[in-house]
């Protein structure tokens, strides 16, 4: 099977020249750093984004390419709401084909239990203005003509949509240096630079940039970073794998998913298929430091959850990790530029046998490409989007939980008026970087 793509340090897209200083500089070139970026440029800022490998060589290039407002949390609804329409916009903008298309999301309930969940999440989907409902036995076998699946009914989103994770935000990264912003990639920021008790400038293995704002939007690394600036940040990272198949005839043109399997149909005319809940944990010195804070995931996770004693090396929670450095020194930032992990094949081969039961006249789909990714996640499996109080002109957007590629362009648009002191359209108190000091830290998922 070919390399993922992004991998090829020796293949890169953006070196543009350092200023010496600039407004704003981005750390990170997922999505959520690269839509921060664009809409400060749309703002006038004169913005850097520093990304220590490729733009989107990690989770924001290996995830499912859904856009789903369907069973987002109450709390992120709105914003989800809002991504929905930016990316028809930015879907038209980018002058690029990147497979968005309005196809609709469907999950599909095996128990009662799980209808039941659906029945109460409802009421704050209409409240929001989304389209979902839920589906008796007969309406879900209706969206999956030909499915012998068990199950007794399910929640389907018309409005959502889906796109090519790998084409889209590389055509966002295109797009945001159109509009201004200087893209730096194989540059990692290894610190921050403070004078008079906030932020200076960011030293960068390529030099230091003087500015007055700075965005942690690392992904994985942002615990690493923010805890070598002083900032207690209780961020994990997940395991999860995923493959490409080749080409099928299309069960459902959107996004799918029960507990043991999700899928998409691909541009390519393959699926991207991964098992609907495992996921995989290493555990390192984070996972013991912020065990209390996640108790209650480890607990609900305890059979969807394949627990490894040690991260490989160079992980950002290994054993064999820095956690500390000096802003001259080589960073783990540098030494590990893109996480690759190695996918879990016996999960990836649960998922297509299920498949393969669940439609057994396409046969068992055969695996083009397999990998995998690092969940950033938090506890209540929401996100930080909040200014930093111990070093003012830091604002962090990280732990996005699986849920980033959907919801980033509006993350973005979030996090560059909160940059600029705009109003942000959104309440922000349960993004909080406090929430987990204070004890306001909300249930995960659909546990409301």
């Amino acid at each position: 099977m070919a390399a993922f793509p992004f991998t090829d340090l020796s293949r890169l897209d953006h070196q543009d020249s350092l200023p010496q200083s600039c407004d704003t500089v981005v750390i990170g070139g997922g999505i959520a750093g690269v839509m921060t970026a664009y809409y400060l440029a749309k703002q006038g800022q004169h913005v850097v984004l520093c990304e220590k490998g490729r733009i989107a060589g990690e989770q924001s290039s290996r995830n499912w390419g859904w856009i789903r407002q369907q069973g987002r949390h109450p709390a992120e609804l709105s914003m989800m709401v809002e991504a929905n329409r930016l990316w028809h916009q930015l879907a038209g903008d980018v002058g690029e084909d990147i497979g968005f298309k309005t196809t609709g999301v469907l999950y599909m309930a095996a128990d009662q239990a799980e209808l039941d969940t659906y029945e109460r999440w409802l009421p704050f989907a209409r409240e929001a203005g989304v389209d979902s409902r839920v589906l008796s036995a007969r309406e879900l076998a209706d969206q999956l003509p030909g499915a012998r699946g068990n199950w007794l009914g399910g929640l389907h989103t018309p409005s959502d949509a889906k796109a090519e994770p790998w084409l889209a935000v590389p055509a966002l990264a295109r797009l945001a240096k159109r509009s201004g912003v200087i893209i730096r990639e194989h540059c990692a920021a290894r610190s921050l630079d403070a004078s008079g008790g906030k932020v200076s400038g960011v030293y960068t293995e390529a030099g230091r940039i003087g500015c007055d704002q700075v965005v942690l939007a690392g992904g994985a690394w942002s615990s690493l970073f923010a805890r070598a600036q002083g900032i207690a940040l209780p961020q994990l990272s997940v395991l999860a794998s995923a493959m490409a198949t080749d080409s099928m005839p299309v069960a459902f043109a959107g996004g799918a998913a029960d507990p043991s399997l999700a899928f998409r149909a691909r541009a390519d005319g393959g699926y991207t298929i991964a098992h609907g809940f495992s996921h995989d944990f290493y555990l390192g010195p984070d996972a013991f430091r912020y065990f209390g804070a996640f108790r209650e995931q480890v607990k609900s996770g305890l059979k969807t959850t394949r627990f490894r004693l040690a991260a490989p090396s160079g992980f950002p929670d290994a054993w064999g990790t820095s956690r500390r450095w000096q802003s001259g020194e080589v960073t783990p930032f540098e030494r590990l530029r893109v996480l690759n992990p190695q996918p879990n094949m016996r999960t990836l081969n649960a998922a297509l046998d299920h498949f393969a039961r669940v439609w057994p006249e396409f046969g068992r789909p055969t695996i083009r490409q397999a990998w995998a990714g690092m969940i950033d996640t938090l506890p209540d499996e929401i996100p930080v989007i909040d200014r930093a109080a111990e070093l003012p002109g830091l604002v962090i957007a990280t732990g996005l939980s699986g849920h980033g590629f959907g919801i980033g362009p509006a993350i973005g648009r979030v996090v560059a008026d909160l940059v600029t002191e705009r109003s942000v359209g959104h309440d922000l108190t349960p993004f909080s970087l406090k929430r987990f000091k204070s004890g306001r830290v909300l249930k995960p998922g659909l546990a409301f």
